[in-house]
């Protein structure tokens, strides 16, 4: 509190952006030790307002409300109580990236506040000197310097001390190694570690080929940068392939170990099917070969004979950064024209750089499923590219990672566990910027990209990313707090702040995707994404701030979700109504199935020009026939249905109708309706078979 000078500040004006939102909200703006606060005026749209500042609205504990609404506003601590309410918008100062302050206008001075989830608020505020420590406090709150600064450490979790120690059991990282098959007669975990003295930055427990000795483990750490041996990754239980982690090794131009040389022919010989194994350096070749000249590099092959060397080409923390800042750049242009928008993408390469990531999963993929063999994949020192690449690869290999609970435990073990520098990466503290960089986002985009390619494939839907991807920012766990395990237990935070994991499942209904189903075939075995550029979009639904600050459309994942809930509703209105009648009648019900023969479609030459209409005279001489003929007034042609009754002297008109226009067609592999709008370019013998419309009328 001591770096707050004005506490509140009445008339502010939270601007809007997007074009033709409604006029600018006046209310009062507060400033709390975590929370900035936006409270409208108007009390109707205080709901409204929340939505829009904070829709996934952090930090909303009951203890935390009655903090930002008595302690920490001072005197009258009741009535503040009641001015703020479970609705009212709050934004913890860790989400706030950058503060700027524009010169002073007649209307007053504007504070432009830059979020850490791409959302951008302008404040309007009529004094300059309330504008002047409006600014200055954030600039301070916005940086913290010490980790107990963050919100999940400001309050104390032992009001629910239960709760808080099944948060963090919630994610099982062994059961989910059992579930690969391991611990088994090749790979077996190791103790080597326990302690950290052989590497700080790995996790405590490990799996490690079952041939390699202490000894060799010990001097393949040497070898490698920061220590980070060769340790398990994945396990694919078919092929007996593997994924395994590490650094690059401290070769020099012409330096070598014999230890590491054996460790790798450990993981070569923890699959028996495979005489090599690949080494995927997922860094561009000449950086890696830059590297050499600070006594680094990469795997000499004339040395290690039983490797296959393969580079895959991603950039490095630096240039990703700036190209996200490209990008954000060209979310920022208002009224930007599409030459503008396109180039301005294209100008950032963040699509390529997504793609780089995607190829190196792809690679590792195919490698393991396809070809059986084991990977070895590195970057430099192994916490950002390598992290990535494996977890794309786990998420084509293994269903299991593309379900919600799967999703947690990917992220737990090759980001949180093998020790990704969680707090230098996202400016959890304030540091060196140079260290900030969107390594988890790229994964978060890879795997959304994915979920475009295959829509049924995945539990959950884009606004769990989207969630995950604003607690790693936010700090209101202590999930994603630190850089490594041996740090988080330093900072014991298993006793002083809350796991996310329990809570992102409490809400799993609102991350559900309608369209899964875990039965599909798209939902089982390997994915197998096509990689081509005209594949890759923008991430709309994360980086598109100024339309998110508005009221959402309803998406027709949203609307899917509502008809999956009405349905169910509506069945089990119909279960009672059958267990009613089944208590009234003394007698079950008994219900015909009926089976309806698909017609396959046959090939029909197309009518050049408007389709003429085709009269079809039924004659009808009883309502209870059950055979008739239609006799075309102009064809020859004779169609019967049985199950067509008209009354006596009645006829039907049948329009024929071109169906170039009709363009829902059957998923046969998922059982959904396909939405998507249908190619222009496709043959003209692929159109679908004509159509009849019946038009009854009186004859």
């Amino acid at each position: 509190m001591e770096y707050i000078r004005t506490p509140k500040v009445e008339n502010v004006h939270l601007l809007g952006r997007s074009k033709g939102q409604r006029k600018a909200s006046v209310g009062t703006l507060y400033l709390s030790a975590t929370h900035s606060m936006f409270i409208e005026n108007n009390p109707e749209t205080r709901k409204e307002t929340w939505e829009a500042v904070n829709p996934l609205g952090e930090g909303r504990r009951d203890a935390d409300l009655e903090k930002l609404g008595g302690e920490e506003f001072g005197d009258d601590g009741v009535e503040r109580r009641t001015e703020v309410h479970e609705q009212d918008p709050r934004v913890l100062h860790s989400m706030v990236s950058s503060v700027e302050r524009l010169p002073t206008t007649p209307a007053g001075c504007q504070l432009i506040l830059r979020c850490k989830d791409f959302r951008i608020f302008q404040l309007l505020i009529q004094q300059e000197k309330d504008c002047f420590d409006v600014h200055t406090s954030l600039l301070r709150l916005s940086r913290p310097e010490k980790y107990s600064e963050l919100y999940c450490l400001s309050f104390n979790p032992n009001i629910n001390k239960e709760e808080r120690q099944e948060s963090w059991n919630f994610i099982d990282l062994m059961a989910d190694y059992k579930r690969m098959g391991v611990p088994n007669n090749l790979w077996v975990a190791s103790a080597a570690n326990s302690d950290y003295r052989i590497c700080e930055t790995y996790p405590s427990e490990l799996f490690i080929p079952k041939s390699a000795t202490p000894t060799v483990i010990l001097g393949s750490s040497r070898f490698r940068s920061r220590g980070r041996f060769p340790a398990l990754s994945y396990f694919h239980h078919d092929t007996l392939a593997a994924v395994c982690r590490c650094s690059q090794p401290l070769s020099g131009f012409s330096g070598r170990c014999q230890e590491d040389e054996l460790m790798l022919q450990a993981v070569m010989k923890s699959n028996p099917g495979s005489a090599y194994i690949y080494v995927v350096d997922t860094r561009p070749k000449l950086n890696a070969m830059a590297n050499r000249a600070a006594g680094k590099g990469y795997e000499n092959e004339d040395h290690y004979t039983n490797i296959k060397l393969h580079f895959i080409g991603i950039e490095n923390i630096h240039v990703m950064r700036n190209s996200q800042q490209k990008m954000i750049d060209v979310g920022e242009m208002r009224s930007a024209s599409m030459t503008d928008f396109l180039w301005g993408l294209e100008n950032s390469g963040w699509l390529k750089h997504i793609k780089a990531i995607l190829d190196a999963g792809v690679f590792i993929a195919k490698a393991v499923a396809d070809e059986g063999v084991s990977v070895l994949v590195h970057c430099s020192d192994g916490w950002d590219r390598t992290a990535q690449a494996c977890s794309v690869a786990s998420v084509l290999l293994d269903p299991f990672y593309r379900t919600i609970k799967g999703m947690m435990a990917l992220i737990e073990r090759d980001w949180v566990s093998f020790g990704h520098k969680f707090s230098h990466r996202y400016a959890h503290l304030d540091g060196d910027p140079k260290e900030v960089s969107p390594v988890i986002d790229q994964f978060l985009e890879c795997v959304w990209q994915l979920s475009q390619q295959f829509p049924c494939a995945f539990e959950f839907n884009e606004c769990f990313l989207i969630a995950i991807h604003t607690h790693v920012y936010s700090c209101h766990y202590g999930t994603f707090l630190g850089n490594c395990q041996k740090e988080r237990k330093g900072m014991r935070l298993h006793e002083r702040s809350h796991s996310v994991w329990p809570q992102l499942w409490k809400d799993r209904a609102d991350f559900t995707n309608p369209l899964y189903k875990a039965e599909q075939s798209q939902c089982q075995g390997v994915l197998r994404p096509n990689t081509t550029p005209y594949c890759f979009k923008m991430w709309k639904g994360l980086y598109n701030y100024v339309e998110r600050s508005t009221p959402p459309y309803q998406s027709p994942a949203d609307l899917l979700s509502a008809v999956r809930e009405e349905s169910q509703q509506l069945e089990e209105e119909l279960t009672n109504h059958q267990e009613r009648i089944t208590v009234l009648t003394g007698k079950p019900i008994m219900w015909e199935k009926v089976v309806v023969k698909r017609r396959t479609p046959h090939v029909q030459q197309r009518h050049c020009g408007p389709d003429p209409t085709t009269t079809y005279t039924i004659p009808v001489t009883s309502p209870a026939q059950d055979h008739r003929s239609f006799v075309p007034a102009n064809q020859n042609a004779k169609v019967k249905d049985p199950a067509l009754s008209l009354p006596l002297g009645q006829t039907i008109q049948v329009k024929h109708l071109n169906t170039d226009d009709i363009s829902i067609s059957s998923d046969l592999e998922s059982g959904v309706a396909d939405l998507s709008s249908r190619s222009s370019s496709a043959g003209e013998e692929c159109k679908d078979p004509e159509t009849y419309v019946l038009d009854f009328t009186t004859g």
